[in-house]
């Protein structure tokens, strides 16, 4: 099924990254394993900066309010050497859990941009989200990207594709600062930074529960249900999509 922006009055295009523009085995087997190899060597390496103190005042915050107490490690933060032990093990615990912390989405954004500022990462999105994004473009629709990772770590991977540097065409990009994904204000929030109405910004995602929320707020929604994808138990509830090729 083809489906026109126009005929909807979409101005505009508000993408998920993760099963959206980008394989889920691009970030799991890829980005993630890379960040997780890197955090205690970003520790060495930033010992005496700024950044690593407010990191570690972040994850110290997040460590206390943490409700899953049975399997939390401890944090030891007597000798520098000891606190940054904890950190990292924290670090990868709030990893193995997927959790959406501010504090490591924030470190990974950081690891990412050495990865990919020295050439050991480079960005990966599906073959036909270049095309979409320039031909909603020329047809006067924007295109901006909402994600669990930091705003840095989308600039980095749209920034490094073998296609060239995507940014210069994406109108925006947001994380979890603006807001979570499955809470309806966020959505709200976006609409106003880009000047948009609600009902004139179209949310693509591989997410139920977050394409509830921007509908909640007024959103146009669309399901993207990649090839090889397992949709979701809801899915049917959704207009869906399996490439942007299906989007004018």
């Amino acid at each position: 099924m083809r489906i026109r922006l126009a005929d909807r009055d979409v101005r505009l295009v508000l993408l998920d990254i993760e099963g959206t523009t980008t394989p889920i085995a691009f970030v799991h087997d890829v980005l993630f394993p890379f960040a997780r190899t890197h955090l205690a060597s970003w520790m060495r390496a930033h010992s005496d900066s700024a950044d690593r103190l407010a990191l570690l005042d972040m994850l110290s915050a997040e460590h206390q309010s943490e409700s899953d107490r049975a399997t939390l490690p401890l944090w030891r933060s007597g000798t520098d050497a000891e606190l940054a032990a904890s950190a990292v093990e924290f670090l990868e615990w709030l990893m193995d859990r997927d959790r959406k912390s501010p504090a490591l989405k924030t470190l990974q954004g950081w690891i990412w941009e050495q990865g990919y500022r020295t050439g050991a990462l480079r960005g990966q999105v599906y073959s036909d989200v270049v095309p979409a994004v320039r031909r909603w473009r020329d047809a006067g629709v924007r295109v901006a990207i909402y994600s669990s990772g930091s705003e840095l770590a989308q600039r980095h991977l749209f920034g490094t594709l073998p296609e060239g540097d995507m940014t210069a065409l994406l109108a925006g990009f947001f994380d979890t600062a603006v807001g979570p994904k499955k809470a309806d204000s966020s959505y709200t929030r976006i609409a106003s930074v880009l000047a948009v109405a609600p009902a004139t910004l179209l949310f693509i995602s591989d997410v139920t529960t977050e394409l509830e929320a921007a509908s909640r707020a007024g959103c146009q929604v669309l399901l993207c249900v990649r090839p090889g994808s397992v949709p979701a138990p809801d899915a049917s509830r959704f207009e869906s999509i399996e490439t942007f090729d299906d989007v004018d």
